[in-house]
């Protein structure tokens, strides 16, 4: 009950920022003006609002996650409202997961908000709505997940800005998981082998999330891939919750 008071509070504090609405407006501008460069190409329309819709759901829900998520633990130690909170028969544990949850919530909204807004452009385009489609959007949704998981670790022991930095970056090296192995396996420097190797296995490998190209190129993804991947996000983000919450205990407001 506690940690869903915290993620009912958290949800209504995301909702009233007005980042978050001028965020869902560009994403929504965005898959919108895909219909522009559509017309420009010949036969590959759908294709183009595809892509730069998915592009526009992934893109703007890290935005949100990166913004909304790296201030939700530092406003509370800067407002002095955390005294209040540990001074209540809360733990810390709950007060972190009930501020992931509720960030969490808030990004389904968004997601949905902008995933309907792209259904119905390619509904309006091609009279029907491919399934696989939702497969993408579910996937970038375990991927924001992560991404969040990883922007309250960072904020649990920093500040909003380095957070941001932080975060942003892992975001980048995550989607160059490929490379790193490559690098790894093709380095003849051991040291560098080792350093390469301990990033490439603590960072998250989003990688495994992208299928965006697959399914704007119907290629078919099927459900082993799907929960393989899901897995991959829900352990990672238990991990990195689990190192958040010992951070956090250890953490002096003095």
């Amino acid at each position: 009950m506690k940690i869903r008071a915290i993620m009912v509070n958290t949800f209504r504090e995301a909702i009233r920022d007005k980042v978050l609405y001028s965020l869902l407006f560009f994403a929504l501008l965005m898959i919108g003006g895909s219909t522009l460069l559509g017309r420009l190409t010949i036969g590959e329309n759908i294709k183009i609002i595809k892509d730069m819709g998915l592009a526009s759901i992934s893109i703007f829900g890290l935005l949100i996650a990166i913004f909304v998520g790296v201030g939700l633990v530092y406003k509370e130690i800067d407002k002095k409202t955390i005294y209040t909170v540990i001074a209540k028969p809360v733990h810390r544990y709950q007060f972190l997961l009930g501020k992931y949850l509720g960030l969490i919530l808030t990004l389904l909204v968004e997601v949905a908000i902008m995933s309907f807004g792209l259904l119905l452009l390619v509904l309006s385009y091609e009279g029907h709505i491919d399934p696989s489609i939702l497969k993408a959007i579910l996937l970038i949704f375990f991927e924001l997940m992560t991404i969040t998981a990883l922007a309250i670790l960072f904020s649990s022991f920093s500040t909003p800005v380095l957070s941001g930095l932080f975060t942003l970056a892992v975001y980048i090296v995550g989607h160059l998981s490929r490379d790193l192995l490559a690098f790894v396996v093709e380095s003849e420097s051991t040291m560098i082998k080792y350093v390469t190797a301990f990033i490439y296995y603590s960072l998250p490998n989003l990688d495994n999330f992208n299928i965006k190209g697959r399914i704007v190129h119907q290629v078919l993804v099927n459900w082993e891939y799907l929960s393989f991947a899901m897995l991959y996000g829900v352990l990672y983000i238990l991990i990195t919750l689990l190192l958040s919450m010992v951070i956090f205990q250890r953490r002096d407001f003095k």
